[in-house]
Order: C-alpha cells, then structure tokens, then sequence
C-alpha cells in the first residue's frame, strides 16, 4: 500500500494489533514472544501483525542478543495526541 495513512489506519483495524500497541506502550518494549503470552494466537501470527505495525510505521525493532525487541515509534509531535487517544481507547476497552 503506497498510502501512508492509509497503512497506519488498516494497521489500527486490527483489535490484535491494537492489543499489541498497547501493551508496548504500557511496557515501552516487548519480544513477539511476551507479546504470544499476551494474546490467543500463535507466535507467527504475532509476528506477522508486529510486521504489519512495523510496516505502517508505528514500531520499530533491535536485536539485543538473541531476542528482537519492539517499541512504538513515534514521529515528532504531532503523534503525542494521537498515541495518548489510542491509549486512552485501550484502557477504556481494558475495563
């Protein structure tokens, strides 16, 4: 998909991915298999929505060792207001 935003919002489609997003941004960090205790769903299937996310910009991975870790990545400001909005959504879902 060519959209950026486009990518962003079919990325946020997904209530896996946001679980993902969300539980990152409560942990600031997270491996696909602390993510895989986290969810109903298999390891790859972590994987394949961490690649999507990753895709769409909104996380980023590093090796540490043997583990690949992810954090969310916002860029510049203007993503403050929307990531506290997507954790406020989260946290309203949670309860």
């Amino acid at each position: 998909m060519s959209d950026p935003l486009g990518q962003v919002f079919s990325a946020l489609a997904d209530p896996s991915r946001r679980h993902v997003l969300g539980y990152i941004a409560d942990h600031g960090t997270a491996t696909a298999t602390e993510l895989t205790g986290e969810l109903p769903i298999t390891r790859q299937a972590v994987a394949k929505h961490l690649a999507t996310l990753s895709q769409a910009g909104l996380v980023e991975s590093e090796r540490a060792g043997r583990e690949t870790r992810y954090r969310l990545t916002p860029t510049g400001t203007e993503w403050d207001g929307r990531l506290d909005a997507l954790r406020a959504h989260l946290e309203r879902r949670r309860s």
